[in-house]
């Protein structure tokens, strides 16, 4: 066997200390919280709807009567708060402990964009920084009796996806994606990533997959022809859903006003994650 070199990208799957250094960065939760089940929502790029549907999942674990959390990664281009209305800045403890906001129905979301002076300040912070942030949002946070949590992370296959990844104990992820080619490209290099840190993958949203017609109700692909299914049937994993391009639901999301809307996009998807 060849020495060590600690660069883990030489290495094979199977390599010990490989397998060794992952268990060694997980990060504990503090003391007295409690989280049951963690989900991370991911894409290959920006701009699929990931945080929205981060948002959607957390509101239909919520309806199903779950207490639901949202952990959002995506440190330097936080959106979750104005999906749901929250302005507040985070408390917290005297052990110095971060305490969750709460949305007007019960779930728990910590964002640096609550803890910034002014929402519309840039996070411009290296890889390291932003990493260590997502860690703390992990483990120096009082996550109180959560059944299920959401991890929004940032888009791409860099440091921080890889920090969360080896950092928080994920029960799987669900990869939010688009019709087009090129996103089906994108989607291949999340989910294969995901395979190599031995991560499930629970399924895969499509996102902005139609419109429906207000006048006859035809649903149109102005997209295109999907390309979700095809890849769903390359890495035997299901499609967990396909939300429609939904002015009400942008105008919801604009508004804070997510958790007020009446379609039951993802609600079907709660009990198979």
């Amino acid at each position: 066997m060849s020495e060590c070199t600690h660069d883990c990208s030489s290495c094979s799957e199977s390599c010990s200390d490989r397998t060794q250094s992952q268990t060694d960065f997980m990060e504990p939760l503090y003391k007295d919280s409690s989280v049951k089940k963690v989900i991370g929502v991911v894409s290959g790029k920006g701009g699929v709807g990931k945080s929205m549907t981060t948002a959607l999942l957390a509101v239909a674990a919520n309806r199903k009567g779950l207490h639901a959390a949202i952990l959002d990664g995506d440190v330097t281009g936080p959106s979750i708060p104005q999906a749901f209305g929250l302005h507040e800045r985070l408390l917290g403890n005297q052990e110095g402990i971060i305490l969750p906001a709460l949305t007007n129905f019960g779930i728990e979301v910590v964002s640096v964009n609550l803890m910034l002076e002014e929402e519309t300040q840039p996070v411009i912070w290296r890889g390291p920084v932003v990493a260590d942030v997502v860690k703390q949002f992990w483990g120096k946070t009082l996550w109180r009796d959560i059944d299920v949590m959401f991890v929004d992370m940032p888009p791409g296959t860099g440091e921080v996806p890889l920090t969360v990844f080896q950092s928080v104990p994920l029960d799987g992820i669900v990869v939010v994606a688009t019709p087009q080619d090129l996103v089906g490209m994108i989607v291949e290099k999340a989910v294969n990533m995901a395979k190599m840190m031995n991560i499930r993958i629970l399924g895969i949203v499509e996102n902005m997959s139609y419109i429906k017609c207000p006048d006859c109700g035809k649903e149109i692909s102005i997209f295109g022809e999907s390309h979700i299914d095809g890849i769903a049937d390359k890495y035997q994993i299901p499609v967990l859903g396909k939300l429609p391009i939904d002015p009400k639901l942008t105008k919801a999301c604009d508004e804070g006003l997510i958790e007020d809307v009446e379609e039951l996009y993802l609600d079907g998807v709660i009990e198979t994650l």
